[in-house]
């Protein structure tokens, strides 16, 4: 029988990448969703435990029924702007949710958890690229969330023997290459995904801000592939079983694409020409969030292989696409 490894939030954009990716290693990812924002469409890899990360009932019994030997947790609202105008909503799921689920864990036999966390625990970066040791000082109740819970994990191992590890993310893009799941947002707020949109429906693209100190105005973001972001939960998982330390990782490419690039490579893909309206900045955008990620290199054994904005750009394309099709058929 498989090793069983329980993905909260599977139905979601990254969750569900990685449950494809804990698939092909030959592991069966157990899906635990409520569906509030995933898709059941999108849970094709193992089954579907549908319920609530902060109902300790109903995970005591996923836990019995299915004693994951790993957890990946992906569950939570992911807005930043959300989490500035709804505070207490995301303390309520992301907050409150984790500390349920781990006290799930530590009821069971579970020792092994790997955490989908932000690049937004920095902060306002003082330093760019940006390395796990750059203090985290977050700026909003998302980022503010992500640290509250990687503070938890560093207790949970002292306390009572959890390894884990932390993934900070910077800029998740693109979609699985086989076309088999994909990013949808209801609202999307990702650039990529937008400027395919805008490519699709011919309509104007909002940049926000434009007088940044950057080579052409606008904000630089460090894209990472979504399906390299799953390997990554794929060697994180290694490195645990191999008797890794808990630790604390950043993913990215270590490249830094502004708006306007963006904007570019998605009208070379598509061929396409796309309007863009500049609007005003919006608060607490810094102009740069770049990785260091190194040390995932040198510790997981993590490479991306779509380092390339063009690839992950292809690759929503084609799954926009794809989406197009099945609204137009009706499915």
């Amino acid at each position: 029988m498989s090793p069983t490894v329980l993905v909260t939030g599977g139905a979601g954009y990254i969750g569900s990448h990685a449950c494809k990716a804990l698939a092909a290693c030959g592991l069966k990812p157990v899906c635990v969703d409520n569906l509030s924002r995933g898709h059941a469409w999108a849970v094709k890899w193992g089954p579907l435990e549908q319920g609530d990360i902060r109902d300790g009932a109903f995970l005591a019994d996923v836990f019995r029924r299915h004693r994951p030997a790993a957890v990946l947790h992906f569950a939570a609202f992911a807005y930043v702007g959300e989490s500035v105008e709804h505070p207490d909503l995301y303390h309520d799921n992301n907050v409150i949710g984790a500390k349920t689920l781990l006290a799930a864990v530590r009821d069971s036999d579970c020792r092994r958890f790997v955490f989908s966390s932000s690049c937004t625990v920095y902060g306002e970066p003082q330093a760019v690229p940006i390395d796990e040791d750059h203090p985290r000082k977050p700026v909003n109740p998302y980022g503010e969330g992500k640290a509250e819970i990687e503070d938890r994990l560093t207790e949970a191992d002292g306390g009572w023997g959890l390894r884990s590890v932390a993934l900070r993310y910077f800029n998740a893009a693109g979609a699985d290459p086989d076309g088999e799941t994909g990013e949808l947002h209801e609202p999307e707020t990702h650039a990529v995904p937008l400027a395919l949109m805008a490519a699709m429906e011919r309509h104007a693209f909002g940049i926000n801000g434009t007088d940044y100190a950057t080579p052409d105005g606008t904000c630089v973001r460090d894209y990472v592939h979504v399906s390299d972001l799953a390997d990554a939960h794929i060697k994180a998982l290694d490195y645990l079983n191999g008797g890794g330390r808990s630790d604390a990782f950043n993913l990215g490419t270590g490249e830094g694409r502004s708006v306007r690039q963006v904007l570019e490579t998605v009208e070379r893909v598509t061929g396409r020409k796309i309007d863009a309206a500049e609007n005003p900045r919006r608060p607490g955008d810094p102009p740069q969030l770049v990785a260091a990620a190194d040390r995932a290199g040198q510790v997981l054994g993590w490479t991306p292989r779509y380092p390339d904005l063009e690839s992950q750009v292809r690759h929503a394309w084609d799954w926009q696409c794809g989406l197009e099709d099945h609204r137009t058929a009706g499915v």
